[in-house]
């Protein structure tokens, strides 16, 4: 397995682009590495600044690097991609991290997620739609590409009114259904705080509640418990933007 130093296929002048995103790509494929190397490096604000084939290059390579945004598929030879994920959350806390994979089973999105990925895109995605799930990452923002959100929410739905999820709904207080909302609609705990006229430290607790209560690890899980349960909603539009703070919509999740 080989790493490549990357370089853009154009060099756009800084006025022309502004600062550019660190991008580093993690997947076995040496033949896919090179393909999303030329995919991503032709556009202005991307800099493919590193491309790995396995988990202990990219972890030796990070350190030094310090990428905005990783790419990495699930499965490789040895550790595997939701190892890479916990690692580089303990290494580098500031990266944001995009799966990039061709499994959209839901163990393997629940388990990226609680790994601290912050967006799920399916290797069978179009060009625009990965170009703006690292965009969106990027800017701060939780990213489920259109398949997978319908998977999960399937699923979800799916379940036995008398599962745990459906008891476990049944224990969050009036505010904490609030805090629920507030979070599902993309809401920071700043505005939230503003919103129902409480400190930020105090919705911080709700929220540290509603995710024991409910058994979830981060803000994309909360949203999609929220919209399952009737307790918001969301329309499957289209993102239209990933560095403003959108409401909800097909794609983008906002963190919290």
């Amino acid at each position: 397995m080989t790493s490549e130093a990357a370089s853009s296929t154009r060099t756009p002048s800084h006025d022309e682009a502004g600062p550019r995103l660190r991008i580093v790509l993690v997947d076995s494929h040496a033949l896919l590495r090179e393909g999303l190397k030329q995919l991503v490096g032709v556009h202005a604000d991307f800099n493919v600044v590193g491309a790995f084939g396995c988990v202990q290059e990219c972890l030796s390579g990070i350190r030094d690097i310090s990428p905005d945004v990783v790419i990495t598929d699930l499965i490789f030879p040895g550790p595997s991609g939701i190892e890479l994920l916990a690692q580089i959350q303990r290494l580098s806390p500031m990266t944001r991290k995009l799966v990039l994979t061709e499994h959209r089973d839901e163990n393997h999105v629940r388990a990226a997620l609680s790994a601290g990925a912050d967006g799920y895109v399916l290797k069978d995605c179009n060009s625009a739609e990965l170009m703006l799930a690292i965009r969106t990452v990027a800017a701060g923002q939780q990213f489920l590409c259109k398949t997978v959100v319908g998977k999960v929410l399937s699923n979800y739905l799916a379940r036995d009114n008398r599962s745990p999820f459906a008891a476990a709904t049944q224990s969050i207080t009036e505010r904490e259904r609030e805090v629920l909302t507030q979070i599902a609609l993309g809401n920071s705990n700043k505005s939230i705080a503003r919103e129902l006229g409480v400190s930020p430290k105090t919705i911080e607790k709700h929220r540290s509640n509603l995710m024991r209560k409910l058994q979830l690890h981060n803000a994309a899980a909360i949203t999609l418990y929220a919209i399952t349960n009737g307790i918001t909603s969301a329309e499957p539009l289209a993102v239209r933007g990933a560095v403003s703070r959108p409401p909800l919509r097909y794609g983008a999740m906002q963190s919290a």
